[in-house]
């Protein structure tokens, strides 16, 4: 039961987190800048998750777990969103989103290197489908080699920041790392908006598009993916995750009437393949009783 929530979860998480580009172009429209959306965005979830702490009772992490959560958002989400939005100024938009994906890569050899986790047949044949279902989901143009290092480099900060929270996940709640995590991250966002100047919501839409932000691309996406992350692992979780482009390309054809081409649609079509595979593996591990992770 404990892997098919987790399947569940990170398959609410990939499709919640495929929104944010949808809500993110509508607060752009807005006026709002990216260093104010991304502040605004971790400190309303920080906000909130606190407020959720305290109702159930749950105490701040400690300690060591506790520096490694701030790690995680200080240091993992801010790095990774960082070296992801300065790559689209040097090369595609498709070539970076196809490049951050090459994390499930780079999750499976940190997770054999350093976590032992197996890598059977059936997981390597889904990480291919996932790779190549992104290629054509994303539709790659080229770019300069400072924008392909910055997105490679943030795949590999993404893929540490799920590894890392393998060991966390252990000794604290899904709220309490989110929590630690949002705060973080929005400490550091809000320091760079006070020096390249705060631009905030100027309309009723542009609040709305970024309670969207908060609650729905980040405040669901993060908790689910962590509880997610608790229960089948990481390399099945990057995975999973893979479902996020395929929501992302569906919704900007739904909102703002871009053209789904037929090799997209082949590229997402892999990607669901993938994910079958993927919840095949665990529900079959489910019925044979294995200890969930």
């Amino acid at each position: 039961m404990q892997r098919l929530l987790g399947i569940f979860f990170v398959a609410l998480s990939a499709a919640s987190f495929g929104t944010l580009a949808i809500f993110s172009k509508f607060a752009y429209a807005d006026g709002m800048n990216i260093a104010t959306v991304l502040f605004l965005r971790f400190s309303l979830s920080a906000a909130f998750m606190t407020v959720i702490m305290i109702l159930r009772k749950e105490r701040f992490p400690r300690g060591r777990i506790l520096a490694q959560l701030i790690g995680m958002g200080a240091l993992g989400y801010v790095g990774q969103s960082f070296m992801y939005l300065t790559a689209i100024n040097y090369a595609s938009a498709g070539l970076v989103a196809l490049l951050l994906y090459l994390y499930p890569f780079f999750v499976a050899v940190l997770s054999f290197i350093f976590l032992r986790e197996k890598m059977s047949v059936q997981k390597i044949i889904a990480l291919t489908l996932a790779l190549f279902g992104a290629a054509l989901t994303v539709d790659p143009n080229g770019g300069q080699l400072i924008g392909i290092l910055m997105a490679v480099a943030a795949a590999i900060i993404y893929s540490i920041y799920i590894v890392v929270g393998v060991n966390v996940m252990k000794h604290v709640s899904a709220i309490q790392s989110s929590t630690v995590i949002f705060a973080s991250a929005g400490v550091v966002f809000g320091l760079l908006t006070l020096v390249e100047g705060a631009h905030f919501p100027s309309s009723g839409a542009g609040w709305l598009a970024m309670s969207g932000v908060a609650f729905i691309a980040t405040i669901i996406p993060v908790t689910a993916f962590l509880a997610g992350l608790e229960r089948i692992g990481p390399i099945n979780t990057s995975m999973l995750s893979t479902l996020e482009p395929v929501v992302t390309v569906i919704l900007a054809a739904w909102f703002f009437n871009e053209h789904l081409a037929p090799i997209a649609l082949l590229g997402g079509g892999l990607i669901l393949i993938s994910v079958i595979l993927v919840a095949r593996s665990e529900l079959v591990k489910m019925s044979e009783g294995q200890p969930t992770i």
